[in-house]
């Protein structure tokens, strides 16, 4: 195990842009988008020194409390079927940990819920798994919309539609819908068809300078895609496209025009990036997993579902707790805040 200085992060990041477990949020990229956390990088070597298992922890600290929360999105890399490498990562967050008075070490892995094999490594080293309701209850969401594109071709995919989708694709090219991959000059428009979406859908958003730090940071692996209609931009999204994987972050379109179908022309376009890149998949990412057409957020699952893949169960968020009673403060603490500010 090693805690890695800085100085030899690409090391790392070079052993996460090639693995299959690897993702985006856990590239030493996405620390300049979560700058407002800290950060560490525990890495596992095999007897030869190659790196077989990293993992990056990003650090809140909360000063109201006296702790810091650790958290590592969508990690670790490596084998999750691997115990020693599990263990020897875990020695290293464990360090962290001590170093920064840490109360709890979240994580949520990309496997499903149905491999036991790897909850039970887990319960083993006494992490607790927490699997959140049906909904976007986690951090991360449980219930994914994937399409799995490796080895299929542009035209198998869009053949492989339902054909109402392939239809509204269709429609928007017949209407003229012209898709572009933007810079950050159209931060504009998507902000202002973030907030219209917000209001409309009833989420928050987050500020022009976040999306900018996306952009900036995470360079060829995120694109912001337009779709504009008679010259005015009426829908958006940024997608990010990292170790085979290419995930569909935010979305937004206007109110006005949603009969042009602009939505689903984007949605194809950033397939067609990822297929054209070598992807082996695009991941709509969440949707409930509460599949009755009477849910509110049934929508958009009918959205995605449109496009012909597969839903995929994670297994949820695995919390180690180093300080139970104030684990269980902290947790009361910051529920209450949430409360008071949607009130």
């Amino acid at each position: 195990m090693q805690i890695l200085p800085p100085g030899q992060y690409h090391e790392y990041e070079a052993f996460v842009g090639a693995h299959p477990n690897g993702g985006i949020t856990q590239s030493v990229l996405w620390h300049g988008v979560k700058d407002n956390w800290g950060r560490e990088v525990v890495v596992s070597r095999d007897s030869s020194g190659v790196i077989i298992g990293g993992v990056s922890v990003l650090i809140r600290r909360l000063p109201p409390f006296g702790t810091s929360m650790l958290y590592s999105p969508r990690g670790p890399v490596c084998d999750l079927h691997n115990a020693d490498v599990l263990i020897d990562l875990k020695k290293g967050i464990d360090e962290i940990a001590g170093r920064y008075n840490a109360h709890i070490y979240k994580t949520d892995p990309d496997i499903p819920r149905a491999d036991r094999r790897f909850a039970a490594i887990a319960k083993g080293m006494g992490f607790q798994n927490n699997l959140g309701g049906d909904g976007f209850e986690t951090i991360q969401a449980r219930f994914n919309y994937r399409l799995y594109i490796e080895g299929r071709s542009e035209e198998e995919l869009l053949a492989n539609m339902v054909q109402k989708t392939r239809y509204n694709v269709r429609v928007a090219q017949k209407h003229g819908v012209e898709v572009k991959v933007a810079g950050k000059d159209a931060l504009d428009d998507f902000t202002r068809l973030m907030r219209v979406t917000g209001e409309r859908d009833g989420f928050s958003v987050r500020p022009k300078s976040y999306f900018e730090k996306m952009l900036d940071c995470l360079g060829e692996h995120c694109r912001l895609y337009m779709a504009y209609y008679d010259g005015k931009a009426v829908s958006g999204a940024i997608t990010t496209n990292y170790a085979g994987k290419a995930c569909y972050i935010y979305g937004a379109s206007d109110n006005a025009h949603r009969n042009v179908m602009s939505n689903y022309l984007i949605q194809w376009e950033m397939i067609r990036w990822a297929v054209r890149t070598g992807c082996a998949v695009y991941d709509f990412q969440g949707v409930s997993g509460n599949l009755s057409e009477g849910h509110p957020l049934y929508g958009l699952y009918r959205f995605k579902k449109g496009f012909n893949g597969t839903l995929d169960e994670l297994a949820g968020e695995f919390d180690f707790i180093y300080m139970p009673l104030r684990a269980k403060l902290t947790d009361k603490a910051i529920a209450l805040a949430e409360r008071i500010r949607n009130s």
